[in-house]
This record gives C-alpha cells, sequence and structure tokens, in this order.
C-alpha cells in the first residue's frame, strides 16, 4: 500500500481565522526534489499567521521539521495543533544552528557569492581544528607513556616483554625481506639514471657520492618509514581498533590493566629501536644495488667504490640517517596506536582509522625529515 503524499490545506473558519492542515508523509522520501517551491509556498502561508493543524501529518521526520521550522521564521507559530511525539521532533530542529539550509543555491547572489568566497576558510579551519584536536591527543598520549615508564623503572617486573619481542620481530625481522629488496632497487635505478648524466661530463666517479649520501642519508630512512608505515603503521590501528570493536580494551580497564602499558608502549619502544637497524639495512643494500648497477653500466670496479665510498660519505651521514629512523619509527608507532585507540566500534571506523592513520604517519614522516634536512644542513657534508 503506498504511503499518503504530503498535502497543504487551507480553510477559513466561521471567525475568519485561517487555518493550514497538513497532511501525509513529512519526510526526506516524500518531500519534492526541487523542495525550494515548497519552502516558499509555506513562507507565504506563514506569513498569513494560520493556525498550524500536524495531526493529519502521518509521519514527520527531521527534514520536515527542519523544513517546518525554517518556514516559520525559526520561531514557534502563534498556533500550533501537533502531538507530543511532533513536538519533539520540531524541538529538536528548532536546536539546530541558524546554518543549517536545504538549498546551497538559495539567497541572493552576493550571498552565494560569499559562500564561494567563505568555503575553503571553512574547509582550512576545519582541517586546521582537526589537526589541533589529533595533536593535542598525541601529546596527551606522549605523557602517559612517559609516566608508564616512570610506573616500569620502579617496578620492573610489570615489563610487557612479550609484547616488545612481538612486536619487535613482526615490525623488524619479517619486513627485512622486502626492505631489502625495496633498497637493492632503488639503488640500481639511481644508479642507473645518474651514471647517463654524469657520462655526459665525464664524472663517472662521482657516483659514489651520489649514491652514498641520497641513500645513507635521504632515501634509506624515508623509504623504510614509508614501508613500516603501510605494514607496520596499519597492522598497529587495525589490531588495536579490532579489540575497540570487541571490546577488549574496556575489558583491560576493567581488570585494571593499563591499555597504554600493554598496548602502546610496547608498540612505540619496539618500533623506535627497529626502524633504525632497517634503514641500516635497506641503506646497505641500496649501496650494494647502486655498486652492482654502476659496474654494468660504467665499468666501475667493486674495490674502487667500496675503497672510496667512506672516503666521501663522511661518517656523520650514517648517523644522521640512524637518528631519522629512530624518530620515523617513534612516530609512526605514537600516530599508529594514537588512531587505533580512536577507532569506534563499528567497522566503518576500523577502515577510515586505519587509512588516516597510514596518511598521518607518511606526511609526518616527509614533514620531519624536510626540517632535518634542514638542521642538519651543514653536518656530514664532504668539504
Amino acid at each position: 500500500m503506498a504511503r499518503p503524499a504530503l498535502a497543504i490545506d487551507e480553510r477559513v473558519g466561521k471567525d475568519g481565522q485561517r487555518e493550514l492542515r497538513l497532511s501525509g508523509d513529512w519526510t526526506l522520501t516524500a518531500l519534492p526534489a526541487p523542495v525550494a517551491a515548497l519552502q516558499a509556498t509555506l513562507r507565504e502561508h506563514a506569513a498569513r499567521r494560520p493556525v498550524w493543524d500536524l495531526t493529519d501529518v502521518a509521519r514527520l521526520d527531521s527534514a520536515g521539521a527542519v523544513l517546518l521550522w525554517q518556514a516559520w521564521g525559526r520561531r514557534w507559530p502563534e498556533a500550533l495543533t501537533a502531538t507530543a511525539e511532533q513536538r519533539a521532533i520540531l524541538e529538536r530542529a528548532a536546536a539546530l544552528p541558524p546554518s543549517a539550509e536545504f538549498s546551497r543555491g538559495r539567497g541572493t547572489r552576493a550571498q552565494q557569492r560569499l559562500d564561494w568566497l567563505s568555503w575553503p576558510l571553512i574547509v582550512v579551519g576545519t582541517l586546521l581544528f582537526k589537526a589541533v584536536r589529533n595533536l593535542r591527543e598525541v601529546v596527551t598520549l606522549i605523557g602517559q607513556l612517559v609516566l608508564d615508564l616512570g610506573y616500569l623503572f620502579a617496578h620492573p617486573r610489570d615489563i610487557p616483554w612479550r609484547e616488545f619481542s612481538a612486536t619487535l620481530y613482526k615490525s623488524g625481522a619479517l619486513a627485512l625481506p622486502v626492505t631489502a629488496l625495496v633498497g637493492f632497487l632503488i639503488g640500481i635505478v639511481l644508479s642507473y639514471l645518474s651514471s647517463l648524466q654524469l657520462k655526459t661530463f665525464g664524472a663517472d666517479i662521482y657516483i659514489v657520492n651520489l649514491l652514498g649520501i641520497s641513500i645513507i642519508r635521504e632515501l634509506g630512512p624515508v623509504i623504510v618509514a614509508v614501508l613500516v608505515a603501510g605494514r607496520s603503521g596499519s597492522a598497529m590501528t587495525a589490531q588495536i581498533g579490532v579489540m575497540r570493536v570487541t571490546e577488549e580494551i574496556d575489558a583491560l580497564a576493567t581488570m585494571g590493566i593499563s591499555r597504554t602499558l600493554r598496548l602502546v608502549l610496547p608498540k612505540v619502544l619496539a618500533l623506535a629501536v627497529t626502524m633504525p637497524l632497517l634503514v641500516v639495512w635497506c641503506a646497505a643494500a641500496g649501496i650494494i644495488g647502486g655498486m652492482v648497477s654502476a659496474n654494468v653500466e660504467m665499468g666501475l670496479a667493486y674495490g674502487f667504490f667500496i675503497d672510496t665510498l667512506p672516503r666521501v660519505v663522511p661518517v656523520a651521514n650514517v648517523w644522521i640517517g640512524i637518528g631519522k629512523g629512530f624518530l620515523f619509527g617513534f612516530l609512526i608507532a605514537l600516530i599508529a596506536c594514537h588512531f587505533g585507540l580512536k577507532v569506534r566500534p563499528n567497522t566503518e571506523s576500523l577502515s577510515a582509522r586505519t587509512t588516516s592513520s597510514v596518511v598521518t604517519a607518511i606526511t609526518v614522516v616527509i614533514i620531519v625529515d624536510a626540517i632535518f634536512a634542514v638542521l642538519t644542513r651543514g653536518v656530514g657534508m664532504p668539504v
């Protein structure tokens, strides 16, 4: 059976008082597609100040309530006949902010132009407020981790060695093959493309300088950070998020077990320890790949490459790469755990937070790497 369409019936009583009786379904699915005409009709009726009768309305939802509230000029009419349920829905519509509109095309051209000029500011402001809120929550999480470290120093028996070693194995040992493969291929590609240019100027021997500085100082840490953020960071967010969905974190709280001590701290410390080792591993694979490519493309002897590399690449670059690895690992694990704890108990939130975790971690890594490049521009560069 089809539901009744919305209808407006205006009557004039014996005393000359206008009565506006609404009927049918005043819901989002029943409203006409261009709602502007219906809004104009309701405003015309509201200007005559009739008695509004909603008792014949079969269904009323938030969309219909907002439509009526706007037609009334955002104030209650002088005479209204409605059920208690309808009044409750209308009260919720009245509590909405005044900016709620049905049509973005309403208003004068000046207002529309103002909307087009203001929406970028609104988008940027919204993103800025979200970033500030996430930053505040991350700082709070860091403070909690510091308190947990203080507790573990006082109670060394409570150190979660099993969680720490598990993260060390999953994020470190299992990541060795893929980081070595990617580093090796990056070294080959970089050496091959650089050799084409260096041959033109007869500067073949400078391939050692180029590969050593770029891979050890920059590419190694960044490549490992991106791989770990996509591989281990997403896994950490998903693991904690699933525990949120299945209410395991609430169970830990019920048993008096700190979620940060058991879930967050082991992951952050393990990844901070693992990342510098992965950076050295990836950089070594990249140097080997570049050395092989330089030998094939330019005939550069392996012995010459190995002998020249320590002389043209100061050891400070190795420490810079290791320092970047430590900081990147700390940040990636911290961001992953932060977004994991923000997962709501539904699968849609789990997927959204996991995506946000990976994107945010990679963005933060690139920003921090740029800051590192500026602060250490005069360190480790050959004279």
